[in-house]
């Protein structure tokens, strides 16, 4: 088990965990005993992602609310604003809130496997910063965005990454999160 070196810096250091969504019975049983073996370093919220183009959007609910019902964990789910308009991500946002998930990762999203750039949905949310002021609308949700140190593939530059940072902000982000560096090799897979 892990033990913090410095028992003054336990108590500022905040993590969060991120998980998958289980695609069978095996990856289910491990993704609940990592739970349970992480639960005691007691995370600020652990999330769980879906894929690019929400194809697993039902499994996350399902293991956010059993997250909320079972343990004293806070559940996060990622909602992004890939395949869906906004009143379909709003649906969804409002089930959350009914079911008592206080905590939402939005995101933009990444491209489906096989499409060229990404394209926001005709009727949907375009960025990020466009979720998180819908967000902020419905409910007062706890809401984490992405940040990214060493600059998001896509942007033309740091600063313009840096205002895109400060718009999520200024929509009503709570905190900003980095996810996992991407190598190039698979920026461009």
């Amino acid at each position: 088990m892990l033990q913090p070196a410095d028992s003054r810096r336990d108590a500022d250091l905040k993590v969060s965990f991120e998980f998958f969504p289980p695609a069978d019975a095996a990856m289910e049983s491990t993704l609940w005993a990592s739970i349970q073996r992480l639960a005691p370093l007691s995370p600020r919220f652990v999330s769980v992602t879906y894929g690019a183009d929400g194809s697993t959007r039902e499994r996350t609910h399902n293991v956010v609310t059993r997250i909320q019902r079972e343990t004293a964990l806070t559940g996060a789910p990622h909602l992004t604003c890939i395949g869906a308009s906004r009143g379909e991500i709003l649906d969804i946002a409002r089930r959350y809130w009914d079911q008592g998930i206080r905590h939402i990762v939005a995101l933009r999203g990444d491209a489906p496997a096989g499409t060229v750039q990404y394209q926001p949905h005709p009727d949907g949310f375009a960025y990020g910063a466009d979720l998180v002021a819908g967000l902020r609308r419905l409910a007062d949700f706890d809401i984490s965005v992405a940040a990214y140190p060493e600059t998001h593939p896509e942007a033309k530059s740091a600063d313009q990454d840096l205002e895109n940072l400060k718009r999520k902000a200024d929509a009503g982000a709570t905190r900003a999160i980095t996810p996992r560096p991407v190598p190039p090799e698979e920026a461009t897979a």
